[in-house]
């Protein structure tokens, strides 16, 4: 999608190239990969440099050891009984691929959260959360802060907050130094799916009450 100006930075790419990246981010940029003809060709640059270089490093003696060891485990899988492959999942409306594979293949199970704010949690534990967001045209979601990172990857309309405006295939990532307000613009609700390592910080009372029941 050539109208994409939020990209995923180097780092995260390598992250998910070497499968370091933490399971909730993982969707948000295979999803976001799924959408975007850029990253994904940086993703492809970033592995064919990640394999350059494993080959060299399989030079060395400890190279060598290590090839010999993967072959070792590759004949022993060959052994092992062949376990059906998942089903392989497509885009439906506005949700690609990725997020459709997390939904099971079926339609989100939204949850109100107030002021026709909606929400669908698709994992939530220790090494974070990722969870679909509705927001009604013009409504804003409550002024917070961040403990951690969080990636809010947009699927459907647009929002704007304190850094700019989102729109479909657009990233906005936070951190700690980020507070603000994001806004649903005018038009199609904006649909969201957003992934945190850490809870949010709301500077409200209410946010904060209901917080540990809506798990975010």
């Amino acid at each position: 999608m050539s109208s994409i100006t939020h990209h995923i930075p180097d780092e995260l790419l390598i992250a998910y190239a070497s499968g370091s990246l933490e399971q909730a981010f993982s969707l948000v940029l295979a999803a976001h990969i799924s959408m975007c003809d850029e990253c994904r060709a940086r993703l492809g640059a970033h592995e064919a440099v990640g394999g350059a270089m494993l080959e060299n490093a399989c030079g060395t003696e400890a190279g060598m050891a290590l090839s010999a060891d993967l072959k070792a485990r590759l004949l022993d899988a060959l052994d092992d009984p062949v376990e059906p492959a998942p089903p392989a999942y497509h885009r439906s409306g506005v949700f690609p691929g990725p997020v459709m594979e997390a939904l099971g293949g079926l339609p989100p199970k939204w949850k109100p959260l107030g002021m026709g704010v909606r929400q669908s949690i698709l994992s939530h534990g220790k090494g974070g959360s990722v969870r679909l967001l509705y927001i009604p045209s013009g409504q804003a979601v409550p002024d917070h802060g961040h403990n951690g990172l969080e990636l809010t990857l947009v699927l459907q309309g647009a929002f704007h907050d304190e850094t700019g405006r989102f729109g479909v295939g657009d990233v906005e990532i936070a951190d700690s130094d980020l507070e603000h307000t994001p806004v649903a613009e005018e038009g199609a609700a904006c649909i969201c799916l957003a992934a945190t390592n850490a809870a949010l910080r709301f500077r409200s009372f209410i946010p904060r009450l209901l917080q540990p029941v809506f798990r975010i």
